[in-house]
């Protein structure tokens, strides 16, 4: 029977991890299960080990509480951990080493609390002998096999309300308004905070733009329905048409790379292709918001921290009735369970002939094609 199962958050903070937590203890003590913490990811279990005992006086009062009472790293792959000999960088497998600490710790399991990095790093264990559990977790919403992620909608909702904001001030000024948001090679965030926010051009990875387009939308608010604003959401991973995705930093050994400047190349884009239009007060001034790391701080939504405590007590369950190496689902309103290798198969994209971009296209919206 299992009887103590480790815990863990990896990859990027995201609002409702400390729900999950929360969760999952309570859901374990209460059948007898201990649960040990392991902090900094993956990294816990390098080494000495870091973990730390989580019973309920440990979690009391974080269901509400942003970020990760145990620290999380997107560093921490096992697998490709990078060591430095004087100016020469080293990468080592030490993934052995995190599945002999498991063993000397007792732990009959994981629940590795991530997205899909994480949860790769998972699988990847199980193939040397760990046992697993994944909870999803990511504001960028892109696992197809649950049907959200918890964080995302509180990412939406950080992002609408920063659009309510730069609405007035675009109104006030005669400005057109860029938000750029997270959500890597997935369009979701920019897309629902964009229709909720009352976006007049959304802008997203899986349809590439035309700067003349987004112009043009811009020209026809002025011209057609008398607006001196205009708002836009551009994705951290959208690019024009026969372009690139940006990115600051390229990805290394263990890190995928570190997207930015998309609303950056957008702004300046739109400067140029507006430069010449002959209006009485000449072209419309574009100033650009990255919004940032806001939308992975902070308590979490009220419906995060439903799915959060659901996934957390779906999760122990899990382990306590030894169905190790699956990830936990949201499908429908019912919470599930998939193999963990089907959970990082395939990544969950926009849909450019989906019915959520068909109704924006409705509304008046310009994806910018």
């Amino acid at each position: 029977m299992t009887r103590r199962i480790g815990l863990l958050t990896g990859g990027g903070d995201c609002p409702g991890l400390n729900a999950v937590i929360w969760s999952a203890v309570r859901a374990a003590n209460s059948l007898g299960v201990e649960v040990l913490g392991i902090e900094d990811g993956f990294e816990g279990l390098v080494g000495g080990g870091r973990v730390r005992l989580l019973d309920k006086t440990a979690i009391r009062n974080i269901l509400p509480l942003g970020g990760t009472v145990l620290g999380s790293t997107n560093r921490g792959n096992p697998f490709k951990m990078v060591r430095h000999d004087h100016d020469q960088e080293i990468i080592e497998d030490r993934g052995n080493e995190v599945v002999s600490n498991i063993e000397r710790l007792g732990l009959d399991g994981l629940i590795a609390i991530g997205g899909d990095g994480t949860l790769a790093i998972g699988l990847d264990l199980t193939e040397r002998g760990a046992k697993v559990i994944g909870v999803p977790k990511t504001i960028d919403n892109d696992l197809a096999a649950t049907d959200t992620t918890f964080g995302f909608y509180t990412a939406v909702e950080t992002a609408m309300e920063a659009l309510d904001r730069l609405k007035t001030t675009g109104e006030s000024h005669d400005r057109v308004m860029i938000l750029e948001v997270m959500g890597r090679d997935a369009g979701w965030i920019a897309l629902h905070s964009g229709l909720t926010g009352g976006a007049h051009v959304i802008l997203i990875p899986e349809i590439p733009y035309n700067i003349e387009h987004v112009a043009a939308r811009i020209r026809q608010r002025w011209q057609e329905e008398g607006r001196n604003y205009t708002l836009i959401v551009v994705a951290e991973g959208a690019f024009p048409q026969g372009g690139t995705a940006n990115y600051v930093t390229p990805g290394q050994a263990g890190r995928l790379g570190r997207l930015g400047g998309a609303g950056a190349t957008l702004e300046a884009g739109l400067q140029q292709a507006l430069a010449a239009w002959q209006r009485p007060s000449g072209p419309p001034e574009v100033r650009t918001t990255v919004l940032g790391h806001i939308q992975r701080g902070g308590s979490p939504c009220a419906y995060d921290r439903l799915i959060s405590v659901r996934f957390g007590a779906e999760a122990a369950h899990l382990a306590v009735m030894n169905r190790w190496n699956r990830m936990v689902c949201l499908r429908g309103t019912e919470i599930k369970s998939v193999p963990l290798r089907e959970a990082i198969s395939r990544p969950h994209r926009v849909d450019p002939d989906g019915q959520l971009v068909l109704q924006a296209r409705a509304v008046g919206v310009s994806l910018g094609d």
